[in-house]
């Protein structure tokens, strides 16, 4: 209680303190003043802004042979990467592959073992008393596990080497000079309204502020009104972290007020001083001149459900309100502006915090008149925001754009039917059997199966982490050999079920597993030991699998259910493969990309070796020098530039999740895990002892080819070769071996 006291005065006392410091500085009158300090150091200065938009579920591929992919339903955008810059294609996401980890680890450059979020948009945790606890995934960046008392699990959910809270990825922008705006991205606005003494609005706004009290009084509210939603529409969602000396946060006395602490106690280097506006309710008059409302890219304003003024939920990020506020903050002087695009193959109708509907939110499938009209409307939004860009002087002559997405889907159903329109149809009802299909041909939802009540008595008890590819949490977090625990081990990965779109015969569900060993080698084992899962199963990606004492809810066990289809988390190419888009001053015309394999960490590292700038950690990805011309590229990083490709490449193959090595450590595990007995366990034991001893030479290797990469990439540090063909040999070697591992476990 005492230290918790102490951190809030502490905290109160640094927003005084700055904000003091601002107004005897005095506050720049003009946009100009506030973009003036923004320095952008390569190209000659050539960059004056930067765009990133991060897509949820949005795919290059198309989901139906006969139906047009996400991206060339919205031609203005599909054209304007291919045209102007380069769109690669054989992309990858990360594990768990859901929305939270692989948008930070796009954000941050580090794969989910060093920026904390392993298990994502969800996980549970160990506490004290060993019983499985939950926690979002979603919080503000300097959040706690355990949000509510900060007791049963003290450390930070962004977590990083040395138990430290995870570099926040705004940073080198505002050391630079620049103002740094964000929209619904994961965890760099504020992501909730609680008021626990670890809730964002107690950590932004300190207990007992007005902010604090109207966050508290709109939790009170019935759920589903507009007084209950008022806190997350004013506070959630947007945030702009105001640059060295102030930037847009010290431009008038108003903003001044708005401003608070942009607090970050274990930035590498410090981060004292710096300011941040939170939430649309102080974030709108700063950048639209006073007033308490933003459009979208139609002229319309961008409200919640109930038509207040302000952020639309997570779910209401459509690409008309995304870019409409990226759009106002870059003409408020805001150089550097990141957003979050919600999906087009969701229905959002009644999406929260609007009232409840048992019908809505629901998927739509492919070809369906919602999910075309969607895109069509995304690809209007993209023709009125490059367009209105354009009229600002802010295009691809000036501006880095970095366009991807988090991951992609397995689309849970059946076929369309054709309708007059030329759309398809598809039935969206619950659908319900005992021993054969019945559903129709058109059949829409993902098939979920409750496991708890799949498993023979006596099993132990457990929590999941609910998902395609189901996180597990044994009470007691009994060690990876325990008997009890391997006997579920194997009992799950022998679990048979129907899985309709398939066939009628039931089949396996689960098709791969990893225990925490493997799980390492997969880089979702973080530094906090009480976040670790028992083990993770890799399931038949039409499943959405969960562990309740009843359910599900749309009829038997399983069941279809209509109102979720497309399906994430798992390792499938589907889901795996995604892609990315440059475009920019130093970036090649390469149109599409579809051989270099690269993955969610190499966007941070080649953004920042365009702009000139660099963090104060070591990145996990890599410069992709396919992307950058010959005179954008690092002058030590083209010396020896078909060694670096190649390295690059390899280092990758042996690094990533999604890579060769990665994948056979998978397979070797789930090869191990379903072998053995109660009185002979001894493959399991020698296979995972292999995959452990493989896996931290992979790590030290691994180490070695970052640093050096990120020396050569940001400091100037010339690459030696030789050095660099060895490590490609011993890379090489460490992949062979475990593909014969997985061959012969």
């Amino acid at each position: 209680m005492k230290a918790s006291l102490c951190r809030k005065l502490t905290n109160l006392v640094a927003i005084a303190s700055v904000v003091a410091a601002a107004v005897a500085a005095g506050p720049p009158t003009t946009a100009s003043a506030t973009t003036g300090g923004c320095q952008l150091g390569n190209q000659a200065g050539a960059i004056k802004h930067v765009i990133y938009l991060q897509f949820d579920n949005t795919h290059y591929m198309r989901d139906r042979p006969d139906v047009a992919s996400d991206l060339q339903q919205m031609p203005h955008l599909l054209n304007f990467l291919t045209s102007n810059g380069t769109l690669f294609t054989n992309d990858h996401t990360i594990l768990i592959s859901h929305t939270a980890g692989g948008i930070v680890s796009t954000q941050t450059g580090l794969y989910p073992d060093r920026h904390g979020l392993g298990v994502s948009n969800s996980y549970f945790y160990f506490p004290p008393s060993k019983t499985p606890a939950f926690s979002s995934a979603f919080k503000y960046w300097t959040d706690l596990v355990d949000d509510n008392t900060g007791v049963n699990d003290p450390l930070s959910n962004m977590i990083t080497d040395g138990q430290k809270t995870t570099p926040a990825p705004w940073v080198p922008f505002t050391r630079t000079g620049c103002d740094f705006g964000a929209v619904s991205l994961a965890n760099i606005e504020l992501e909730n309204t609680g008021t626990g003494p670890f809730g964002d609005m107690s950590e932004a706004f300190g207990t007992g502020s007005p902010e604090w009290n109207a966050a508290v009084a709109s939790n009170a509210a019935p759920s589903g009104t507009a007084a209950r939603a008022k806190a997350l529409t004013d506070y959630v969602g947007i945030a702009v972290h105001c640059a060295q000396g102030g930037g847009i946060c010290t431009q008038n006395a108003q903003n001044v007020a708005n401003s608070r602490a942009d607090q970050l106690p274990d930035e590498p280097g410090s981060y004292l001083g710096y300011l941040a506006l939170y939430g649309a309710k102080y974030v709108n008059p700063a950048i639209n001149n006073g007033s308490a409302c933003v459009s979208n890219t139609e002229g319309q304003p961008v409200t919640d459900p109930f038509g207040q003024c302000g952020f639309p939920g997570f779910d209401g990020a459509f690409a008309k309100n995304t870019l409409g506020y990226l759009a106002q903050m870059q003409e408020s002087g805001i150089p550097i502006t990141w957003g979050y695009i919600s999906d087009a193959h969701d229905n959002h109708t009644s999406a929260f915090p609007a009232p409840f509907n048992p019908n809505f939110p629901r998927a739509s499938g492919p070809g369906e008149a919602d999910y075309v009209g969607q895109l069509k409307a995304y690809d209007d939004a993209f023709a009125a925001f490059f367009n209105r860009l354009k009229a600002d002087g802010i295009d691809q002559s000036n501006t880095l754009f970095m366009v991807t997405v988090d991951e992609g889907d397995q689309f849970a159903g059946g076929i369309g039917i054709p309708q007059t329109d030329g759309t398809l149809g598809y039935r969206h009802a619950n659908c319900s059997w005992t021993t054969a299909p019945a559903c129709p041909s058109n059949q829409v939802g993902e098939v979920n199966l409750n496991l708890r009540l799949k498993v023979p008595a006596g099993s132990p008890t457990f929590s999941v982490h609910s998902d395609s590819a189901p996180t597990f949490y044994v009470n007691g977090q009994p060690d990876r050999t325990d008997p009890t625990l391997r006997k579920l081990e194997r009992d799950l990965f022998g679990l048979n079920s129907i899985d309709p779109y398939v066939s009628t015969d039931p089949g396996p569900v689960f098709v791969q597993m990893a225990d925490p060993i493997a799980e390492k080698a997969l880089h979702f084992v973080t530094t906090d030991p009480a976040r670790t899962p028992s083990f993770t199963g890799f399931a038949d990606p039409n499943y959405f699998l969960t562990a309740a004492n009843t359910g599900p809810s749309c009829g038997s066990n399983p069941c279809i259910d209509y109102h979720f289809a497309w399906s994430h988390g798992d390792m499938q190419p589907v889901i795996a493969n995604t892609w990315m888009g440059l475009v920019g001053p130093g970036i090649q015309k390469g149109g599409i990309d579809s051989t270099t394999w690269t993955d969610h960490t190499n966007v941070r590292p080649t953004m920042l070796a365009a702009l000139g700038l660099h963090d104060d950690y070591v990145l996990d990805g890599r410069v992709l020098i396919e992307a950058l011309t010959t005179q954008a590229t690092p002058q030590s990083l083209i010396a020896h530039r078909e060694t670096l490709r190649r390295l690059g490449d390899v280092y990758e193959q042996v690094n990533a999740p999604f890579g060769e090595f990665g994948l056979s450590t998978l397979t070797a595990s789930s090869n191990a895990i379903k072998s053995g007995s109660a009185a002979d366990d001894s493959n399991y034991t020698n296979v995972e002892n292999q995959i452990g001893s493989l896996a931290g030479e992979r790590d030290a290797l691994a180490a070695q080819i970052r640093t050096a990469l990120n020396a050569a990439a940001f400091d100037g540090a010339p690459l030696n070769e030789q050095q660099a063909k060895d490590w490609i040999n011993q890379a090489q070697g460490l992949i062979d071996q475990a593909k014969q591992l997985a061959a012969s476990s």
